[in-house]
């Protein structure tokens, strides 16, 4: 067969998959071309290929997902093969086609196993006569209650859009109607099916790699379990807890899988494992997997490099894999905020700095300074550990995600570390179910000691002082206008934060600092405050006041070291404008400084909906005007933000005073979206959480 060599390699596809494919590119010595919408000007998988070219706009719709733009792109850059990665194009038959149309080499499985994977209803069709073992579909129309629970799926869907559980009848007509609208919207297909949902089932899935010389291998099993809102949040190679006989027939249903379509490449057959050990099929994703590190770990191979290979025609290395040694762990680091129904986060990136060590692996689409936008997945990191035993890999993981310095957005990253160390995970009884049960417990506040990190940053910024603010010469200047005994009588009046104003004085109030001081902050995002009280004495050290058995080892602007009861902790201190981060050993805290005079706060009306998150609005509830009655916890507005659609729901029953509000409309966090007058003769109902959709 013909061996058609890359040269040169477009990615079509974004953040952390389109640096990673990158990274396979320059060990073989392959030429990258990136794709970046406007959003995505400077991000990291721009800053790191040989060449980009812009997609204008920042909507996937307008830039990522228009396969006409991104073939040009590759004919302008001079490309001789083309890349999916995962998500956006990467099932897109039609787009495969283009690619190959335009005489490139595409880096994917045949246009016609992409076609008959597409649409799991047929992928269903075409298993059950390959002998892959399927759940029983079910009608809709004529679903009993015994049919139930039924989960509803997009035919041509992924990534949990257009996916919904069904556990009372009266329900079904509504959902199935959601289910198919958000799937018309993300994937341009309204189909929905309906098969029986598995309480407690396990999320296994098989590695394919396949070439044109007839080779299939299967690359051992992964559990992907651990999901939320239908995706998958930690997941391991090999999939602990099946015995010999159940591997056998995963991969054997896999390899039949691949066959059945004539499959060439990386794909991913998934299965659910039910509570008795029972395998049915869920579907093949023809392509390379979000999961596909823990793998290469256990496995010792670079599936981007083989799938190079295979596209350029040569045959897989051996007829058979190499062996497997050792367990990986992988954990998505999100920036989200677990404990408010996994909203996401937005912002600057300040820092993000993951231990290095053997065994540990980062793929990442950012680095420190980065924003983390509204377009797109809330995903910052993978990290990524393997170790010679599934209890090793799991501690490995756990301990690198504790001592990573990540600040910024709120993330995940607490949660990743209390599910690594869960008594359910560690005795690897995992099913889809997990957080449902959990999520509340690891979520709660945590055996940290938040008020002796407060102290530490408290510490940090008296040393700190006004001259960090100032800036030197500015503090001599007027050092020298005033005289040394001017300076040595005001003592120093300490700004409040760093870079901010000094306190104002009131009558004859100074802030004197050989007496006792006092510094609040609010926990973040719990919202929990702290009061500080240190006193710096003519020694200069600030030291803490009303705080016993604690005492001061030293203290720089960037690190202070306490000795609490005994026991010396190292705190490392960051302060960026009025956020301060401090990272211990065995935790990471994020405060904001409080004012040390409380400000007339500032109050929205009552019963006002503001925007959770920065997003888009995409629709309203029928009808929705300004002078309507609500019902409490009525949907009222639709959000889309980082590819998941929220709902905004009614606080209390009452009349819609006021709208803000339209389909089309950008809006901030925070931003006013609606005001309800409750009905004072209505039951009070407490305010709910913008419910997540998808």
């Amino acid at each position: 067969m013909r061996s058609d060599v890359i040269h040169t390699l477009l990615v079509a596809n974004r953040g952390e998959i389109a640096c990673r494919i990158f990274r396979t590119c320059r060990d073989l010595g392959i030429t990258t071309v990136a794709v970046y919408s406007d959003a995505d000007a400077d991000a990291l998988h721009v800053r790191e290929a040989d060449l980009a070219v812009r997609l204008p706009g920042a909507a996937p719709a307008d830039t990522y997902l228009r396969g006409d733009l991104v073939v040009a792109a590759a004919r302008a850059a001079g490309a001789d093969a083309v890349h999916p990665g995962y998500g956006f194009l990467s099932e897109n038959a039609a787009f495969a086609a283009a690619v190959q149309d335009a005489g490139l080499v595409w880096v994917g499985p045949p246009v016609k196993a992409i076609e008959l994977m597409a649409s799991k209803t047929r992928a269903k069709e075409l298993m059950a006569g390959a002998g892959v073992p399927l759940l029983a579909p079910v009608d809709p129309a004529t679903a009993g209650p015994d049919d139930l629970p039924l989960l509803l799926k997009a035919a041509a869907g992924g990534g949990g859009r257009g996916m919904r559980i069904v556990r009372e009848l009266g329900s079904l007509p509504s959902e199935l109607l959601a289910a198919a609208a958000e799937a018309a919207s993300a994937f341009g297909d309204g189909e929905v099916f309906a098969e029986p949902y598995v309480e407690r089932g396990r999320h296994v899935e098989v590695q394919v790699m396949a070439d044109a010389h007839d080779t299939v291998w299967a690359l051992g099993t992964r559990d992907c379990s651990l999901q939320r809102r239908h995706q998958k949040v930690i997941e391991e190679a090999p999939a602990p807890g099946l015995d010999e006989a159940l591997r056998t027939r995963l991969h054997e249903a896999a390899v039949a899988a691949a066959r059945a379509v004539g499959y060439r490449g990386a794909g991913t057959v998934e299965f659910l494992v039910s509570a008795e050990g029972r395998p049915y099929f869920l579907e093949m994703n023809t392509r390379l997997q979000v999961e596909h590190p823990v793998t290469e770990a256990v496995f010792g191979l670079d599936l981007v490099a083989l799938q190079l290979r295979v596209a350029e025609g040569e045959p897989l290395p051996s007829p058979k894999p190499p062996q497997p040694s050792g367990h990986a762990v992988e954990a998505r680091l999100y920036a989200e905020d677990p404990a408010r129904d996994w909203q996401p986060q937005t912002g600057a990136l300040l820092t993000l700095e993951v231990p290095e060590g053997p065994g540990l692996r980062l793929d990442t689409g950012y680095t420190g300074g980065d924003t983390i936008g509204v377009h797109y997945d809330p995903m910052i990191a993978k990290v990524i550990a393997h170790a010679p035993t599934r209890t090793e890999a799991v501690r490995l993981l756990a301990r690198a995600l504790e001592r990573a310095r990540v600040h910024g957005p709120v993330t995940n990253r607490d949660l990743l570390v209390r599910s690594l160390r869960h008594p359910d995970f560690a005795a690897a009884r995992l099913d889809t179910g997990f957080y449902d049960r959990h999520l509340a417990d690891l979520t709660a506040p945590g055996a940290g000691d938040p008020a002796t990190a407060a102290l530490a940053a408290t510490l940090a910024e008296a040393v700190r002082g006004p001259e960090a603010a100032r800036g030197p010469e500015a503090v001599r200047g007027a050092e020298a206008a005033r005289g040394p005994e001017a300076v040595r009588g005001a003592e120093a009046v300490r700004p409040t934060r760093p870079g901010g104003p000094a306190p104002a004085r009131f009558g004859a109030w100074r802030n004197v600092p050989s007496q006792p001081q006092r510094k609040r902050y609010r926990s973040e995002p719990d919202g929990t405050e702290h009061e500080v009280a240190y006193r710096t004495p003519r020694t200069g050290t600030p030291e803490p006041y009303e705080t016993p058995g604690t005492r001061v080892l030293t203290a720089t602007p960037d690190r202070v070291t306490l000795e609490v009861d005994g026991v010396t902790r190292h705190f490392a201190i960051t302060a960026h404008a009025d956020r301060v981060h401090v990272d211990a050993a065995d935790a990471s805290y994020t405060f904001t400084a409080l004012p040390r005079f409380t400000d007339p706060a500032t109050h929205t009306a009552p019963g006002s909906l503001l925007a959770p998150m920065p997003g888009t609005v995409v629709r309203l509830a029928e009808g929705l005007a300004a002078g309507v009655t609500v019902e409490a916890g009525q949907p009222l507005i639709w959000l889309e933000a980082m590819k998941m659609e929220h709902r905004i729901l009614a606080p209390a029953s009452g009349t819609l005073t006021a709208l803000h509000a339209a389909p089309g409309h950008q809006v901030e966090v925070g931003a006013l979206l609606a005001v309800v007058q409750e009905d004072p003769a209505a039951a009070p109902v407490p305010v709910p959480v913008p419910e997540e959709t998808a």
